[in-house]
């Protein structure tokens, strides 16, 4: 990983599933490019300890495209940093995309109430191993009670019951490392 300069966001630490099936443990690493995680996952690094692991675990393992597209607008008083940020790892199949865009525009109020900002949402993606669905979001909040407080929030419950029929979603909050 020092080769590649990627930054380890969450591993291990407390996590819970909000919907959904996720595996029991959660890594979140970010490289400088979707191309650099590639050639990470391809180099011969990872080629030679990626065999030690595989005897004692199985993998779902997503390579993702980082997202720089508009962000929650701000609603109210952030709330307060934590000492460590918490994360929202999704993963969807949308079936109906024409009557997902409503939960999009809903769930926007509750990222904005409580800091979110979407690190990956949607873009280039290649499932390496396992098998998940087909697009992957995630979102950092200031802090994992943030992340937590935005699901149960009334506003995201509103946004979510838009989305129910139209995609099935397996998510996790997870605090970071």
């Amino acid at each position: 990983h020092k080769r590649f300069g990627s930054r380890l966001l969450a591993r291990g630490g407390r996590r819970e599933v909000v919907e959904g099936k996720m595996r029991a443990r959660n890594v979140l690493r970010e490289f400088q490019s979707y191309d650099e995680a590639q050639a990470f996952y391809r180099g011969p690094e990872y080629s030679r300890a990626h065999p030690l692991r595989e005897p004692h675990s199985v993998c779902d393992f997503l390579i993702v495209e980082g997202y720089d597209g508009p962000q929650p607008p701000p609603i109210g008083t952030p709330p307060v940093a934590g000492s460590l940020k918490g994360y929202w790892i999704v993963h969807v199949d949308v079936t109906d995309p024409e009557g997902y865009k409503p939960y999009q525009a809903a769930n926007a109020t509750a990222f904005g109430k409580f800091g979110g900002r979407f690190l990956i949402r949607g873009g280039r993606s290649e499932i390496t191993e396992g098998r998940l669905r087909s697009r992957g979001v995630v979102l950092e909040f200031p802090s994992y009670e943030a992340a937590l407080a935005c699901y149960h929030s009334p506003d995201y419950q509103a946004a979510k019951a838009l989305r129910q029929g139209k995609a099935e979603a397996d998510i996790v909050v997870i605090e970071a490392f």
